[in-house]
């Protein structure tokens, strides 16, 4: 599973959290290119009615859960295909179609465990107590017998003076560690974290299961276990069970994927303080040793066992990408990108009842906004001096693997890609008064969405749990990784016509009945007006992005920065 947990963060926002942070949007006008009246024919063409034609088709129980490499994908990109064609918009690759292949092997792991502590065996139970996973094209991977060492939060991290290994070579041996960022105080105030720690409050790559993964791979660890916790990840374990426990994909290297850790696997919680209890230690004692910089990681008296026998497939999958060329003969060779993946987790047939995730919210929506987009732009009389991409990518529930499959093999360059704006769940609940940019304050891009918003008389706000990591959980972070500006935005919390508390009661509702699971199906309830104006939006600062005289800039402090700087300097 990815990111993003969109409606959690919605779900726990109020106008008081807003979280201090010195690279504030403006509400300044300079340099802006926005003329609302020149793009009225565009603005007026979103309705609620054509995003939900769309979602309803992407979301039938015939396009079976649009899980990469199936029946369902063909039917998604055929779909798609014939849309962008019915617009009239180009083929998006230049070798003259619509798609870009993807290619990427399947791991469908049938894993059993067992860990032994001070000659006690402590049974595991898959999916109920933990899943493991392999990435490893081979038919069986086996740990045995491997010596268990508690790595902390398994992060280094040289520029806040962090390594959570300190030296011990942990080749061979299955590491375990905890969930997110180390939450460090503020002096002896546990309520407050040191926000030049890890971001303070805010998630860093570091806290994500990908870069723990990653870690343990390069440290040479023969597997990897991260402990779930439903506060510190900002899901229910359930997530990570439904989302690990069928295939997993990833794409196809030339070592087939030799060089990344054997087995990667989570641990409830519960799990967790019982092999740790086992081992003569208690848990609370050792995540608060876990958050001190002298932490030094030390092998439990434990062993773990896994085996996972596997079923392995080679499959093509693909990005499906349109193209509105600019107008001007010479910015037209410049790009502003519009993403929203397409596939979600397919059928799971050894599920009693009903066996399809339809995924209507998570992303049969946002889908369906890519299109909207880009059939405003083609209601324009002119089309925008620079060339619009509508990107819809494959196997982000993956681990947004169409979006980094295309950042790393982009079919335009990218240091001539102005901006990606990222599409991930529309608003089905109603208007709001308010704009959530995910990641606040990283770039210009967040300005010029402020400018926007103005026009509809809504605000912006931060998120509220950047905790939660949301910024590295959706296709966005695949271009940001490479320093193209990238924006991620939602609809606020404050409804215009609604009960104070009704976004939060729906966003309650979805995060605990419908996220990744097969009840995320469209509601007789959903209103899209919010859904549309936030289109609006999104137009409105890629078209401002396209026409304006300057490329948008990530702000001083943001890790991408000097990635977009060196990549502009070669132009």
């Amino acid at each position: 599973m990815m990111r993003k947990l969109v409606f959690i963060l919605i779900g726990s926002l109020f106008l008081g959290s807003c979280r201090e942070n010195n690279r504030k949007p403006t509400d300044s006008t300079e340099n802006s290119a926005l003329n609302t009246e020149a793009i009225q024919p565009a603005l007026t063409s979103f309705t609620a009615d054509d995003i939900l034609k769309h979602t309803k088709v992407l979301a039938s129980d015939a396009y079976e859960g649009r899980a990469p490499g199936t029946k369902g994908e063909d039917s998604t990109i055929a779909y798609l295909t014939r849309q962008f064609k019915q617009l009239g918009l180009a083929p998006g690759n230049p070798d003259g179609t619509y798609i870009q292949d993807v290619p990427l092997y399947g791991f469908t792991s049938q894993p059993t465990a067992s860990f032994t502590a001070n000659n006690k065996k402590i049974s595991l139970r898959f999916r109920d107590d933990y899943v493991a996973f392999s990435h490893q094209y081979k038919p069986q991977v086996t740990v045995t017998n491997s010596d268990m060492v508690f790595v902390g939060y398994g992060i280094v991290a040289p520029e806040y003076g962090w390594d959570d290994y300190k030296g011990v070579d942990v080749k061979g041996k299955t590491i375990v560690m905890l969930v997110n960022d180390p939450p460090i105080p503020v002096g002896n105030d546990t309520t407050k974290l040191d926000s030049t720690m890890f971001g303070g409050r805010a998630m860093t790559y570091y806290g994500r299961w990908t870069y723990k993964y990653e870690i343990a791979s390069e440290k040479g660890a023969a597997a990897a276990i991260i402990i779930h916790e439903t506060g510190p990840a900002g899901y229910p374990y359930e997530v990570v069970s439904g989302s690990n426990s069928r295939e997993n994909v990833d794409i196809q290297t030339p070592d087939k994927n030799a060089s990344q850790v054997a087995v990667k696997s989570w641990i409830t919680t519960d799990k967790a303080k019982e092999l740790f209890a086992a081992s003569g230690q208690d848990f609370a004692k050792l995540k608060k040793m876990a958050i001190q910089k002298d932490f030094k990681p030390f092998t439990l008296p434990a062993k773990a066992n896994f085996d996972l026998k596997m079923t392995l497939r080679e499959l093509k999958s693909r990005n499906v990408i349109a193209k509105l060329e600019g107008s001007d003969p010479k910015l037209k060779n410049e790009y502003v990108v519009y993403t929203a993946h397409w596939d979600h987790l397919g059928k799971d047939p050894k599920l009693t009842g009903d066996q399809i995730y339809n995924g209507a919210l998570d992303n049969a929506t946002g889908t369906a906004g890519l299109l909207e987009l880009a059939e405003a732009y083609k209601k324009l009389p002119t089309p925008p001096k620079r060339s619009i991409l509508f990107l819809a990518v494959t196997a982000e529930e993956k681990g947004l693997l169409g979006s980094k499959y295309y950042a790393a093999n982009p079919l335009y360059p990218l240091n001539k890609t102005l901006a990606d704006i990222n599409m991930d769940v529309l608003n089905a609940y109603g208007r709001t008064k308010d704009v959530i940019i995910i990641g606040y304050g990283n770039s210009t891009l967040d300005d010029i969405l402020a400018r926007a918003a103005q026009t509809q008389n809504r605000r912006i706000v931060p998120e509220a749990t950047p905790e939660k990591g949301s910024f590295y959980r959706s296709d966005h972070f695949e271009f940001a990784k490479q320093g193209v500006p990238a924006l991620y935005a939602e609809s606020g919390e404050e409804a215009v016509d609604k009960p104070q508390d009704y976004f939060r009661k729906k966003a309650e509702a979805y995060t605990t009945n419908d996220y990744h699971k097969v009840s995320d199906d469209i509601k007789t309830d959903w209103d899209f007006a919010g859904a549309v104006e936030d289109l609006q939006l999104y137009f409105m600062v890629g078209y401002d992005v396209a026409q304006g005289d300057k490329y948008p800039e990530w702000k001083p402090g943001t890790e991408f920065k000097a990635k977009r700087e060196a990549m502009l300097k070669v132009q």
